[in-house]
């Protein structure tokens, strides 16, 4: 176990090449300053003050060598590789997991510690007159799981309004081990991913008012299956509610965390650690930050 005085924090979900053209579309919106520093700028501060580490998450077949040459020299940073089931991905799947995997096999070793995010989406608005492949977005999904078999390694799943679906295809995969992230159901929700052998992860939406299902769930999480993420630049935590999220905006999740489940947030951020560790193999070289 990770051991230091001051809290660990690891951002497991982040979408850091999203978060400069995120921040400066939210600010030409409204007529402001950018509300944080450049992602490079924020990063090495976020390091510097001994932030744990964070996740960079991939959604596309392309994306991961761009992604790879932006951040790698961050040697707190780790990847994932997977495909979101828009349309679009849903309707080219064989095409781009087979890109998928070439971009996996092509990055420096060490680097890919994940496939996805990908999973099932009902809650996605598609353009009128269309409506969603799920045959198709669930064969993707299977897709991805056997990659993540074949590749040995753990897979970041997304599930919005499908619940059962979700819980059903990976239970097909027992070989395959991963996180249900931004968890957005409730306790029996959690039981049927936790039954399958699956981590929650929970994102800034435990914070909100409307979200008590999330506070009930997070306690009944037991402490080596709990993660904990931003899923910047969306859902930043209250009190940033509105304005695009960042990876150092953790910190408010890991406070509500710990308030909820009774424990020091020293305690938590030690746990929290381990168990990305654990599931992912992250391997970051120990802090030399006191």
């Amino acid at each position: 176990m990770i051991n230091q005085e001051t809290p660990i924090l690891i951002d497991t979900h982040a979408h850091l090449s999203m978060l400069d053209e995120y921040d400066a579309r939210f600010s030409a919106q409204r007529g402001i300053p950018p509300t944080f520093p450049s992602t490079e700028t924020r990063i090495n501060e976020l390091f510097a003050s001994g932030f744990g580490g964070i996740i960079d998450i991939g959604t596309q077949a392309e994306d991961l060598p761009g992604r790879i040459a932006a951040f790698s020299r961050f040697e707190r940073v780790r990847f994932s590789a997977g495909l979101w089931p828009d349309p679009e991905n849903i309707a080219g799947r064989r095409e781009r997991a087979s890109q998928l995997e070439a971009h996996i096999a092509a990055a420096p070793p060490g680097l890919v510690v994940a496939v996805g995010e990908c999973g099932l989406d009902h809650h996605q608005e598609l353009p009128p007159g269309t409506e969603l492949d799920k045959a198709g977005e669930a064969e993707l999904l299977e897709m991805l799981l056997d990659l993540a078999g074949r590749l040995k390694l753990p897979i970041i799943i997304h599930s919005r309004d499908a619940p059962g679906e979700t819980a059903a295809i990976l239970a097909g995969h027992p070989e395959v081990r991963g996180v249900i992230h931004c968890f957005s159901y409730g306790k029996d929700e959690a039981r049927s991913f936790l039954d399958l052998g699956y981590y929650i992860s929970f994102a800034g939406n435990l914070t909100y008012k409307n979200a008590p299902n999330l506070r009930e769930a997070l306690p009944f999480v037991p402490q080596d299956r709990l993660l904990l993420e931003t899923d910047s630049p969306f859902l930043a935590p209250v009190p940033h509610r509105g304005k695009p999220a960042n990876p150092g905006m953790v910190a408010e999740n890991y406070t509500l965390a710990a308030e909820l489940r009774g424990i020091s947030q020293k305690a938590l951020g030690e746990r929290i650690a381990e168990n990305a560790e654990n599931l992912f193999r992250l391997a970051f070289p120990p802090s030399t930050v006191p």
